[in-house]
C-alpha cells in the first residue's frame, strides 16, 4: 500500500472535528452554525437551522478546518452566539419549502406597487420567506433615508406574516440578483465574492485601462470588483518602470510617451511630427533620462533599433498589411478566370481557346470540320441534320451558298 492509499483509507475522528459548518441559504448569502448534536453531515446536505422567532433551511457548504480559517477570515467570534443545526431536513421539510418559495415572486410584484402607491422613493429588489412561513424579509435600496413604518404595516396587513425590511447595497443588489459578467461568467458577487472593498479609478490607471465608465462598470452601475484582483501585481511590476512627466529630448526632436507594456518593459515613444512609435526597452529610457538630466542629447532615441527594423506605423501597418494579404489572392483569381476564357470552362475536343485564332493552332478532331457542334447552320437543307450520336449537323462537305 502506498501513501496516497493509505491517506484515503485514513479516518479522521469525529469528535476531533470542528464542530461549526458554514450554511448557504438563498442568492448565495452564509452563515455559520454549530453542528452541537455531532451530526454526520456532508457538503450538500439540506439542514434545518435556529433562527430569531423560528427555524429556516439551508445547504451546508462547507465543514471541518476551513470552517475555522473561514471564521478567522471574516473576524468571527467561536463564542455562545452562534445557532445551532437542528436536524438534517427531511422531504417533507424540502415540499414545504418548496410551497412557500412560491409565494415570493407575488409578494415581490405585489409589494413594488404598494410602493409605487405610497410613492416612497425606493426599489424593492428580493423577498425572501422564512422556511416556516412565519416571517418575509424584503430587501430594498435607497439612496436616501427612508421612512417605512407605514409600510410595514401594510405589508403585515396583505401577506400576513411579520415582516422585516432590509436595506443593502447596489453591490449585494447584484449579487442577490445574479448575472454573467462579460467574461462570461457568474457574478462573482452572487458566488464567492462575501466582502466589497472600494474600488477607486486609479486601479484602472495604474493597469493602463481605458477610463471609459460603461466598459470600468458592471451590471452595478458601480466600478468592477475585479479591478482590484490584479492590482498589487500591477504596483509591484510598476516599481521597476520609470515615470514621465516630460517628454525625451533628442538631437531629432522630443518624444513623448505613448504607451507602456508593462510586463515586457518596453515603452513606446513617438514624435510630434509623425504618427510612428518606436518601442524602447527601460534600460534605455533610463539610460536617455540620465542623459537629460547632465543637460545631453542622444542622437535618436535607440540607433540599434532604429537600423536593425522600422518603426511602426499605427496608422498604416494594419491596412498594409490586409492590402498584401488580400491583393495575392485576387491577382491569383484573376490569373485562373484568364486561362479558364473569362469564367467558363475551356472547349473540349479541340476549340478554339482564348488567345488563340480560330484557323491556326493545334489540330482539331471534330469530324466537321474544325466547327465546333453549334446545332442546323443557315443555308443548310439537309434533312438529315441533327441525326445520329457523335457527328457534325451538316454535311461533310459544305458547299458555299449560291449568290442570288
Amino acid at each position: 500500500m502506498n501513501v496516497f492509499d493509505w491517506l484515503s483509507n485514513m479516518e479522521v475522528p469525529v469528535n476531533d472535528r470542528f464542530d461549526v459548518v458554514e450554511v448557504r441559504f438563498k442568492n448565495g448569502f452564509k452563515e455559520f452554525f454549530r453542528n452541537s448534536d455531532k451530526l454526520d453531515l456532508t457538503t450538500g446536505d439540506p439542514v434545518i437551522v435556529e433562527v430569531p422567532n423560528g427555524h429556516h433551511l439551508g445547504y451546508v457548504s462547507l465543514q471541518g478546518e476551513l470552517v475555522r480559517l473561514q471564521m478567522k477570515k471574516k473576524n468571527v467570534v467561536n463564542d455562545g452566539e452562534i445557532r445551532k443545526v437542528y436536524r438534517i431536513a427531511h422531504t417533507k421539510d424540502l415540499e414545504r419549502f418548496v410551497e412557500v418559495q412560491k409565494r415570493e415572486m407575488p409578494s415581490l410584484h405585489r409589494g413594488r406597487e404598494i410602493i409605487r402607491q405610497m410613492k416612497l422613493n425606493m426599489k424593492l429588489s428580493d423577498v425572501e420567506y422564512q422556511a416556516d412561513n412565519s416571517k418575509a424579509s424584503f430587501f430594498y435600496s435607497a439612496e436616501e433615508r427612508v421612512d417605512f413604518r407605514e409600510l410595514i404595516k401594510v405589508l403585515a396587513g396583505e401577506f400576513r406574516v411579520r415582516v422585516e425590511m432590509r436595506q443593502i447595497s447596489l453591490r449585494q443588489e447584484a449579487g442577490r440578483l445574479g448575472g454573467i459578467g462579460v467574461c462570461g461568467r457568474e457574478l462573482c458577487c452572487s458566488t464567492w465574492l462575501s466582502s466589497f472593498r472600494n474600488v477607486a479609478t486609479s486601479a484602472a490607471r495604474y493597469q493602463n485601462l481605458s477610463l471609459n465608465p460603461s466598459k470600468l462598470s458592471g451590471q452595478c452601475g458601480r466600478l468592477k470588483c475585479c479591478l482590484n484582483f490584479e492590482l498589487e501585481t500591477y504596483m509591484d511590476a510598476l516599481r521597476h518602470i520609470p515615470d514621465i512627466n516630460k517628454p525625451l529630448q533628442t538631437e531629432r526632436g522630443d518624444a513623448s510617451l505613448q504607451k507602456t507594456d508593462i510586463f515586457r518593459r518596453i515603452m513606446w515613444f513617438g514624435f510630434k511630427d509623425e504618427s510612428n512609435w518606436y518601442p524602447l526597452s527601460v534600460d534605455r529610457v533610463n539610460e536617455i533620462l540620465t542623459l537629460n538630466a547632465e543637460g545631453k542629447k542622444p542622437a535618436t532615441l535607440d540607433q540599434d533599433e532604429l537600423v536593425e527594423r522600422e518603426p511602426v506605423s499605427v496608422l498604416n501597418s494594419d491596412l498594409e498589411r490586409l492590402d498584401k494579404k488580400f491583393s495575392g489572392r485576387n491577382k491569383k483569381k484573376s490569373k485562373g478566370r484568364r486561362r479558364d476564357g473569362r469564367g467558363g470552362n475551356a472547349p473540349q475536343g479541340g476549340g478554339p481557346s482564348a488567345g488563340q485564332p480560330k484557323g491556326g493552332g493545334q489540330p482539331n478532331n471534330n469530324r466537321n470540320g474544325g466547327q465546333p457542334n453549334r446545332g442546323p447552320q443557315p443555308g443548310n437543307n439537309n434533312p438529315n441534320r441533327g441525326r445520329g450520336r457523335g457527328r457534325g449537323n451538316g454535311p461533310r462537305n459544305p458547299q458555299p451558298p449560291k449568290s442570288s
